[in-house]
């Protein structure tokens, strides 16, 4: 089998296509032969060791999503059989031709999708999905605040939220990228590089704030998202792109209007079977009946150093998928 492995943290350039013993399921597992895999942008983290203390010691095989074909069964696993179509979230070493993982951690896929939308769609949509239905259950007429709108996770919120009835507010760096998050469901979009996105969004909600700010940025927003908030509003950090934030005062929260926060995180919102079928299994439902955009661009596993590149440099406006 092929694998992307990095045997040291770095850039890029530490990545390598190496080829491994094809392993063999064991009691509960499953080997899938790989067709694509989604490439996020917590796998350039990964990769550069910011995650580092939560990773195994190199060389390992990076990659958290993918879709493929059952190729054979391990001992008890009865639910499945050789020749499903199947597809996983957060699941690492994801990044290869085949994998070997518990029966209990796939889904199988429904007809109408193929496999590069099931491994474009299953990590940032399992994600959106936790994050308006649990994190935080948004309500029709809620109005809610997504940092990061055009990305892959932010487009699959703003669609959501809509489902839900929410009002939607999106920040964009570019007018391009406005365009993007307006067509998933954002009702307004924010420039940030133009305006101070804290001031707009009171002006866009009269003055009162929004309900929760879904934030994945991080360090630049992490303030402004607070400031941005109603009274006993919710900040929900789910990851820090730009950085981690700085050490808060809780005290700070009373000031602020008694506000809630929260850092939650797609591992332990599916960790059992029935939460990964719930978050992971609507998400399937929906991209297959074209209910949630899963805009794909695919490449060849050989160039997983210029998929990285995109992902980092922000110019990725389509989720990217790896061919093996």
């Amino acid at each position: 089998m092929k694998a992307v492995r990095i045997r040291e943290f770095g850039g890029p350039e530490v990545l390598r296509i190496e080829e491994l013993p094809t392993p063999k399921p064991e009691a509960g597992e499953v080997l899938v032969r790989i067709a694509a895999i989604g490439v996020n942008f917590i796998d350039t983290k990964h990769r550069d060791g910011t995650f580092k203390a939560r990773l195994p010691t190199p060389p390992f095989t990076l990659g958290l999503e993918g879709a493929g074909v059952v190729e054979a069964l391990g001992p008890g696993v009865c639910e499945l059989a050789v020749g499903d179509r199947v597809g996983w979230p957060s699941f690492l070493g994801s990044c290869a031709s085949h994998i070997r993982i518990p029966a209990a951690r796939v889904l199988r896929l429904p007809d109408a999708l193929d496999f590069e939308q099931a491994a474009a769609v299953l990590n940032n949509g399992a994600t959106a999905h936790y994050l308006c239905h649990t994190t935080y259950p948004l309500k029709a007429g809620e109005t809610c605040l997504v940092h990061a709108a055009a990305g892959g996770v932010g487009r699959l919120l703003c669609s959501m939220a809509k489902r839900r009835g929410a009002r939607v507010l999106g920040t964009v760096s570019t007018r391009e990228k406005a365009e993007v998050a307006r067509q998933a469901g954002a009702d307004e979009t924010i420039l940030y590089n133009d305006v101070d996105f804290a001031t707009e969004a009171r002006r866009l909600t009269g003055g009162k704030g929004v309900s929760v700010v879904f934030d994945s940025v991080g360090q630049t927003t992490f303030a402004k998202s607070l400031d941005s908030l109603a009274p006993r509003g919710m900040l929900v950090l789910f990851s820090q792109a730009s950085g981690p934030v700085p050490p808060i005062d809780p005290w700070t929260l009373w000031e602020k209007g008694s506000l809630f926060l929260t850092a939650p995180s797609l591992p332990l919102h599916i960790a059992s079977r029935e939460e990964l079928v719930e978050h992971a299994g609507a998400v399937l439902d929906w991209a297959a009946a074209g209910k949630l955009p899963v805009p794909v661009r695919a490449y060849p596993i050989s160039e997983v150093a210029q998929a990285h590149r995109r992902i980092v440099e922000r110019t990725a406006l389509t989720k990217l998928v790896l061919v093996p």
